[in-house]
């Protein structure tokens, strides 16, 4: 869906930071939305929308179990 967004799960990526996971939900929220930078008056629903990502994100990746590592 959006290439600038890079995997993180391992073993392509041993060590995921915050940031890595903050910045791939920045990308997804801004290729669902149509927006690089939402509106003042839409703000706050993008940046919620950017903590739910991350937060989606984080339980997927501590959820996953890898075989053959």
């Amino acid at each position: 869906m959006c290439r600038s967004i890079k995997t993180l799960r391992p073993p392509v990526t041993e060590t995921v930071t915050e940031d890595d996971i903050r910045a791939a939900a920045l990308q997804y929220v801004r290729k669902v939305s149509g927006f690089r930078a939402p509106a003042a008056h839409n703000r706050a629903v993008f940046d919620e929308a950017v903590g739910a990502v991350a937060e989606a994100t984080a339980r997927l990746l501590d959820g996953l179990v890898v075989r053959g590592r």
